[in-house]
């Protein structure tokens, strides 16, 4: 069993009680289950979409594409290349091939889902879904014309036939892996560009720095980079691409054309990324070398000894020749991103100027200012004026009589906080006299309680001496 089919099982659309309706041929039942049907068609439209985003599926040139341990591999991710290698990947010994297979891929690209590889790259409208209308002139032309009178004869001869498709050998882009990658590159590019230079790459560089973006475990291949370069540039319109130079377009205003200064800024670029490898490269034989030298040395080989240190001296220069010229480039580079820097900041200050141009123009200049201040200084002066006016012309108030109202006002306030006082020592006297009253009555109480306790007192020992006579007669 082989990779591709044991991670189409691995998917929870494929389980075992699943694969006997999966690989039958589905499509006799459009009409009578048509919840089912689309339940199977989206099963494999899913499961051949992410096996070919990780890999799995066999490329264009008849490899079957495995994940490799190195991302050094290239297999299609973003191509179906469906033919009869398909099915015998995709075969089971239990159930076979899969019999809807056709009709999987004539109903996705029905949703657009994938697009004829050949379509695509001559009609940039093969990603949109057709529309209604009453005359579609594609339809007219004489291949499309013969083939629906070849569909209606054998009707009319052998009856409806409601059977899948033939699988045709066909190469299919994969719209969903082919958005998911574009839009993962400029997501990328745009978060890590500090500058305008940061936006430009070179073919060679955008190949290595974006070859993993849908797998890490695996790379895409030429024909994939083909065809997503054709997406961002005449698609999405998310770069400008001349066939070796790719700029980022960080917005819709942003030039569509490649210029000198782009092709050598991606030019540079590379060659400073190439540098860097080889002096990688080189540090790597350098320490191999050293080490071959002291095992060498261990084991009393001085030849071999002599000869690992002659070579190892031979790479160190040669990595300092290309230490020292990734130096010069690198100095070169960042001229060219600081030269780059002012051209933004000189078009930023021209910008404002011209703003401040226009505002200025609209004012008239200093002297218009002038005139205005002056002229609503003016104009306030005579505002005062008028109305001094018209306090003149205003009824005269008399003084005196403004001071004896206020007095009267004052002499009336008086008198009333006078009252309030009066009233308020009166209140604080009845409380006073109320006190004093009923400390009297208490103590004429108190008073006569005493008188009564000491007539008690006092009749008590008067029965107490006549007992005491009485009981001596």
């Amino acid at each position: 069993m082989n990779d591709l089919l044991n991670f189409i099982l691995s998917q929870d659309a494929f389980r075992k009680n699943r694969l006997p309706s999966l690989y039958s041929d589905f499509a006799i039942h459009r009409k009578t289950n048509p919840d089912g049907y689309a339940v199977n068609v989206a099963a494999w439209e899913q499961a051949l979409t992410k096996a070919a985003k990780y890999g799995y599926i066999s490329s264009s040139h008849g490899e079957v594409s495995t994940p490799p341990k190195r991302a050094n591999r290239k297999s299609d991710h973003l191509i179906l290349h469906a033919d009869r290698s398909l099915l015998r990947d995709l075969e089971i010994p239990e159930w076979g091939q899969p019999v809807a297979l056709g009709a999987v891929l004539e109903e996705a690209f029905q949703n657009r889902m994938i697009v004829p590889l050949q379509v695509y790259k001559v009609n940039p409208a093969s990603l949109q879904k057709p529309q209604w209308r009453l005359i579609d002139p594609g339809v007219l032309n004489p291949l499309n014309v013969m083939s629906w009178g070849l569909k209606q004869l054998k009707g009319f001869v052998v009856g409806t036939d409601e059977s899948s498709p033939g699988l045709q050998a066909q190469e299919w882009v994969l719209v969903e892996n082919l958005k998911e990658a574009a839009g993962g590159i400029v997501k990328q590019v745009m978060e890590r560009s500090s500058s305008n230079t940061d936006l430009v790459y070179s073919k060679e560089s955008f190949v290595n720095e974006f070859g993993t973006i849908l797998n890490h475990e695996s790379e895409l291949s030429e024909a994939d980079f083909d065809v997503l370069l054709l997406y961002l540039s005449r698609d999405s319109r998310a770069i400008a691409y001349d066939g070796k130079t790719i700029k980022f377009r960080p917005s819709n205003d942003a030039p569509r054309e490649i210029t000198q200064q782009d092709s050598t800024v991606a030019s540079i670029k590379t060659l400073i990324a190439t540098m860097t490898k080889q002096v990688e490269t080189l540090e790597k034989k350098i320490s191999e070398l050293n080490t071959t030298a002291k095992t060498a040395l261990h084991n009393q080989n001085r030849i071999s000894a002599l000869s690992a240190v002659r070579s190892k001296k031979l790479a160190e220069r040669n990595m300092q020749q290309r230490l020292d010229t990734l130096a010069q480039l690198e100095e070169v580079y960042s001229k060219i991103e600081q030269a780059a820097s002012h051209i933004e900041y000189v078009q930023v200050m021209d910008a404002s100027a011209g703003v401040l141009r226009g505002l200025n123009t609209q004012i008239g200049g200093a002297a218009k200012v002038e005139d205005v201040v002056d002229e609503l200084r003016e104009e306030m002066s005579k505002v005062d004026e008028i109305g001094n006016i018209m306090n003149e012309a205003g009824p005269q108030i008399d003084e005196s009589e403004i001071d004896e109202e206020l007095e009267e006002l004052e002499s009336k306030e008086q008198e009333a906080r006078e009252a309030e006082e009066a009233e308020e020592t009166r209140r604080k006297l009845a409380e006073l006299d109320d006190l004093e009253q009923k400390a009297k009555e208490v103590a004429r109480t108190a008073a006569s309680e005493q008188s009564v306790d000491s007539e008690l007192e006092e009749r008590l020992s008067r029965m107490s001496v006549e007992e005491t006579t009485g009981t001596a007669t």
